[in-house]
């Protein structure tokens, strides 16, 4: 007679080399899908190091500056970007997906519409920094403001070139001109801290990722802009920015409208602890979308013609996405103030709640990105500017009664509404596109989402017993909690692409 473990162990065997030929397949093959897995993989390492360096920094900041210079920076930056999304046209985008990407008159155009545009945003930033200054009561931040936003032009002068790495999906240069700039601007920023120990080591050290982006892009990428202007080119960039127009802006006012009203309402100590615990969360938020942005974009611009490949690509992103980042999510809802205690100190504990709802913001921000890079590729921008419109009014009239109905975490409440919202509106937009089958989608969710929320219950339950006290048991709790998670999704989800 059989043992009676032989079919599992028969199973568990299959499951290994099923995963075995999927990952070799991926990394060795030359098509679209190996490809933008080699790409994401190399971009996901690079990216990778760059967070750990910025979790470092901030770790170590956190100790050495007090959380109002974290505050007064964030309004710096979010002054700035007010500035900077008005005059976003997406041309970098425009580059990567338009069949004349390539040629030298195409990324020239593209070069001097990028430098005017930086030239703009430094002339009004300039102008209106004195104001900014007034309305916070905070006279410094004027000349912050004027120091920092020197990166917007760093950014409009980098080389021309710089778009080719991504459209050409050669990953490494482009992963060593954006994250080794920034990496270079964080030590500059740890130096500077122990030297200057105030809010100008943050302003001189964001502007100074910029200039390293800069000089790498032309080391890599060589290639001098010319005086030529090819009006062809000029005329269709524009022609795709005017449906991309106003999308930064109206992503800003979703993602920077708290910063506002939390500088207003609040002083700049309880602003820094709010924006350094939600920085815990988009930091490695951040580093994923560039990372998935990175590779799908150029993926799906390779196949815009044929919807039922869009449709594959999409649903299995989004597949593994959720299967990577509802366990995080889970384990940030059971650790957050232990996280936080452990990362910055016992003075961030109390921005636990916004640490906690800012995670559930920041996962649907990576899968709701999945169909903006499919609108993009598409040539759609236009149907993506409605739904974070959407999702604008709600920040604009929902956040002030938020914020003094449940102080700081109100921010991220709102947020979540918004972003849920948004995130509705563009699944409906792509099924009506690409004939995208809703319950194909959301079967995606529905079994990491069932094993999360029971795994979530169970967590619950446990840190609430008496032994599961202090920081390292509850950090050690969600870290378990994680694991188990991962350990049922990742697996569901091969058999899933097995019986697809």
């Amino acid at each position: 007679m059989m043992p009676t473990s032989s079919p599992k162990r028969m199973d568990f065997t299959g499951l290994y080399f099923s995963a075995k030929g999927f990952i070799g397949r991926l990394m060795l093959g030359e098509n679209l899908r190996a490809k933008a897995t080699r790409g994401a993989a190399l971009l996901g390492s690079a990216s990778l190091g760059e967070q750990a360096s910025r979790f470092a920094r901030n770790m170590l900041l956190a100790r050495i500056l007090a959380p109002s210079a974290f505050g007064t920076m964030a309004i710096v930056m979010s002054s700035a970007s007010v500035i900077g999304s008005l005059t976003d046209v997406g041309l970098r985008a425009s580059v990567i997906r338009n069949p004349r990407g390539r040629e030298p008159a195409y990324l020239n155009a593209a070069w001097w519409l990028a430098m005017g545009r930086s030239l703009g945003v430094y002339a009004v930033c300039f102008v209106i920094a004195p104001w900014v200054a007034r309305f916070y009561g905070n006279l410094e931040l004027s000349a912050l403001l004027r120091v920092a936003l020197l990166s917007a032009l760093l950014e409009g002068a980098m080389s021309p070139r710089s778009c080719l790495p991504q459209k050409e999906m050669k990953f490494g240069r482009w992963a060593a001109i954006s994250n080794g700039g920034a990496v270079c601007g964080v030590i500059l920023t740890v130096i500077l801290s122990f030297v200057l120990r105030d809010v100008w080591a943050l302003a001189i050290g964001y502007c100074s990722e910029n200039v390293f982006r800069c000089l790498l892009s032309y080391i890599l990428c060589p290639g001098l802009p010319t005086f030529g202007w090819d009006r062809d080119a000029a005329r269709d960039l524009l022609s795709y920015s005017r449906g991309a127009y106003g999308l930064s802006f109206l992503n800003l006012i979703f993602t920077r409208t708290d910063v506002f009203v939390l500088g207003k309402l609040y002083s700049p100590y309880a602003l820094g602890l709010y924006v350094m615990a939600v920085y815990l969360v988009q930091t490695p938020t951040g580093f994923i979308q560039n990372m998935v942005g990175s590779t799908l974009l150029p993926a799906f611009a390779h196949v815009q013609d044929d919807h039922r490949r869009i449709n594959r690509v999409l649903i299995e992103a989004t597949s593994w996405l959720i299967a990577l980042g509802l366990p995080a999510v889970v384990a940030i809802w059971l650790c957050a103030p232990s996280l936080l205690s452990v990362t910055y100190g016992a003075r961030y504990l109390k921005s636990a709640g916004p640490l906690a709802v800012a995670s559930a913001v920041a996962a649907i921000s990576i899968v709701n990105g999945v169909i903006t890079d499919a609108f993009s590729a598409l040539g759609r921008p236009a149907l993506h500017r409605r739904a974070v419109a959407a999702s604008a009014v709600i920040m604009i009239v929902g956040i002030y009664p938020a914020c003094k109905l449940f102080g700081l975490v109100g921010a991220q409440i709102a947020s979540l509404v918004a972003i849920g919202t948004s995130y509705i509106l563009q699944i409906m937009r792509i099924r009506s596109l690409t004939g995208l089958r809703l319950v194909r989608y959301w079967s995606a969710f529905a079994r990491a989402g069932l094993v999360c929320a029971t795994l979530l219950c169970g967590g619950l339950f446990i840190r609430f017993l008496p032994l599961a006290k202090g920081n390292v048991l509850q950090i050690a709790l969600g870290l378990c909690t994680f694991l188990l998670a991962y350990s049922i999704c990742i697996p569901a989800v091969l058999r899933m692409k097995k019986d697809a």
